[in-house]
């Protein structure tokens, strides 16, 4: 059995993507009536052991991974940085050695994204970024997910971000590289995100734009995609959700895209801040199917890190 870390979307690739979505969509299908506790019938992962480090707060992150790996067949470890040894000044690549030799694979979500690349760098397991300040690749497959599962292809299709130009948009961006869907980034000048992300996803045959109009952004879009403006760890800063606010989805503005268009949020949800409440509850919010599939995208990211699938 071959492993793989799985930092970026890039390293798996389109194909990979692909393949990890149809095993999600069978795998929940296979899982009808099935108790959330009991393993899947041919429960790939038995007796693996996932180890999940948490250096930011996570409610989705840590329950969906736990529960991935069980229902896999396998079991997890959970630790929070503050008391673990890595809290008081071991060193990462050390961490990475030693867990090596007791699990399977590490699944980490920190601030740095140069944490995780040294932890994979040190790792003999597969490392897995559950979020970084730079990339939330596992968001991303279950938007991806939740996307086709509605009955909407990924090529072709328009995405309409507003917001923070963040981590995930970032994972987003390079999603469209790989799957070949626009997206329109609707953020105010000064919140733009990584030009470097931006630049390999058009390299790689994206239609990526930059507008600074909400309108314009949403105007015609398949999917509607919005995140918190203030990332775990930043100041409540007035100032920032003051040049956020036009770029607030309301129903006036999900009204600009398609009809049959679908929102997302990768949640937890500010309220009354970058949505309100009619579209969140509404009918073309899929924001629960979505946080769900968390759940069976992080099953098929932990079966390609194992060579199971892709």
């Amino acid at each position: 059995m071959s492993s793989r870390h799985f930092l970026d979307l890039a390293d798996a690739g389109g194909d990979a993507i692909a393949a990890m979505i149809a095993d999600a969509i069978d795998r929940k299908a296979a899982r009808a009536g099935r108790a959330r506790g009991q393993a899947d019938a041919d429960a790939p992962l038995a007796g693996r052991t996932l180890a999940m480090i948490f250096e930011k707060s996570s409610t989705r992150t840590r329950v969906s991974f736990d529960m991935a790996i069980r229902q896999l067949g396998g079991t997890s470890i959970v630790m929070d940085a503050g008391s673990m040894q890595l809290g008081r000044g071991e060193t990462i690549a050390d961490t990475a050695r030693v867990l090596s030799r007791y699990v399977d694979a590490i699944m980490i979500r920190t601030d740095d994204h140069a944490k995780l690349t040294e932890l994979a760098a040190h790792a003999t397991v597969p490392v897995i970024n559950g979020l970084t300040d730079l990339s939330h690749p596992c968001q991303i497959v279950a938007d991806l997910l939740t996307v086709v599962e509605h009955g909407k292809a990924l090529p072709g299709s328009v995405w309409a971000w507003l917001g923070d130009g963040n981590n995930v948009l970032h994972s987003i961006v390079e999603a469209a590289g790989l799957m070949k869907f626009a997206v329109r980034i609707g953020v105010p000048d000064g919140y733009d995100p990584d030009p470097a992300i931006v630049a390999a996803a058009v390299a790689a045959g994206a239609d990526i734009r930059t507008v600074r109009d909400a309108a314009g952004a949403v105007a015609g879009a398949d999917i509607v995609v919005t995140d918190t403006w203030i990332s775990m760890g930043q100041a409540h800063a007035d100032e920032k959700l003051a040049a956020m606010m036009p770029f607030q989805v309301d129903e006036a503005l999900m009204a600009r895209a398609k009809p049959d268009a679908l929102f997302l949020h990768c949640l937890p949800a500010h309220r009354g801040e970058e949505v309100t409440d009619e579209v969140i509850d509404g009918p073309r919010s899929v924001v629960w199917d979505e946080a769900e599939n968390r759940l069976h995208a992080q099953k098929s990211v932990l079966l390609w890190c194992f060579g199971l699938i892709g």
